[in-house]
């Protein structure tokens, strides 16, 4: 299936529809956001990665800093924080002004530390994937580099977790074409939601926000 560009879906988003749809549908449907002080913290940390003015080469490798990505196969784009073109005569693929074959390799930073669900492995296979559609290759792994621990992790791009992309990025478009905006049980994740306050987790246990502000307005 291809996607028209007027579809395409945050690549962004993969990490907030899996933590919460209810906050992926808030913030990439309804375009309702605020910060908080861990999305201010992942800001700062993506400033130096994400300045396209920096531009490295080391040894075998040159990098690439905040190179735009999208895939009309999975309807998705975004912007790769690092990307990291390793010389490979055997996998690589021709690179403008360069006499070799370079692989790219995604490289994704997040402020704090790996997480206990797969959101910030997915996101980085979603990037490896418009990487595979544009350039026409084959990714096996990425990179992930986490702020709070300063340590950098192998992310193997398994048939397992290609299926998981799939069902989620699937699932993510079913809502964006309902424009759809679940109702979620409040649990202690919650609490660390920038959009708690938009979201009143608390009266979803007994009434949805419209209930609540037509009672509010007749009261």
């Amino acid at each position: 299936m291809a996607y028209y560009e007027d579809d395409f879906l945050m690549i962004s988003g993969i990490q907030h529809f899996v933590f919460c749809r209810r906050q992926w549908a808030l913030g990439h449907i309804e375009d309702q956001w605020e910060d908080n002080y861990l999305t201010l913290k992942g800001d700062q940390l993506h400033e130096k990665a994400d300045d396209p003015f920096l531009k490295e080469s080391r040894g075998s490798k040159f990098i690439v800093r905040a190179m735009p990505i999208h895939s009309v196969e999975y309807g998705l784009t975004g912007i790769c924080d690092i990307v990291e073109f390793t010389k490979d005569d055997v996998n690589g693929v021709p690179v403008r002004g360069k006499k070799e074959k370079y692989l790219p390799i995604p490289v994704e930073y997040k402020h704090g530390q790996k997480k206990s669900d797969h959101s910030d492995e997915l996101q980085l296979l979603a990037e490896a994937v418009c990487l595979e559609e544009m350039l026409f290759c084959h990714l096996e792994y990425g990179y992930l580099y986490y702020g709070k621990t300063k340590h950098r992790t192998k992310v193997e791009f398994t048939p397992e977790l290609r299926a998981m992309l799939v069902r989620t990025v699937n699932e993510m478009h079913q809502y964006w074409d309902r424009k759809y905006t679940p109702k979620v049980k409040p649990t202690e994740k919650c609490k660390s939601c920038s959009l708690r306050n938009i979201c009143l987790p608390s009266l979803l246990k007994t009434e949805t926000v419209d209930e609540y502000l037509r009672r509010r307005l007749d009261d």
